[in-house]
């Protein structure tokens, strides 16, 4: 059952990854924090070069994750657009305009997680 649970998770992340690329999310990095956290399993951060642009981007990402029958748990930061929060149970979306991102530092924060390096490229349409 963990393996499964593991590559749904993995499949969610590449979902989530995909709909951010598509809408031109900047410096995207995926975390992987399952031994250094509980309550999730990857992190994806990502930055957009205004409010709109990270509002867009989220957006984006809840229309695609529906068509496919998967809905956030919960949405925070939305109206602000400064960092969206974005919770998809084992999968946490960061949001970020790239100023407050610098500011918080989630990279520097979690980097007891591990970062997966992807070609992300590749999930570009």
């Amino acid at each position: 059952m963990k393996v499964l649970k593991d590559m749904e998770s993995r499949e969610k992340s590449r979902l989530c990854i995909h709909a951010a690329l598509n809408k031109k999310a900047l410096d995207l990095i995926l975390l992987d924090v399952r031994k250094v956290s509980s309550f999730a399993d990857y992190f994806i951060i990502c930055s957009g070069q205004s409010s709109r642009h990270v509002q867009g981007i989220a957006s984006f990402i809840e229309e695609s994750l529906a068509k496919q029958g998967i809905y956030p748990l919960g949405i925070e930061g939305f109206t602000q657009g400064s960092w969206i929060l974005m919770d998809y149970n084992e999968v946490i979306i960061h949001i970020f305009y790239k100023p407050i991102r610098e500011f918080y530092d989630l990279e520097g924060l979690w980097s007891g997680a591990k970062r997966i390096e992807t070609e992300f490229e590749e999930l570009r349409i």
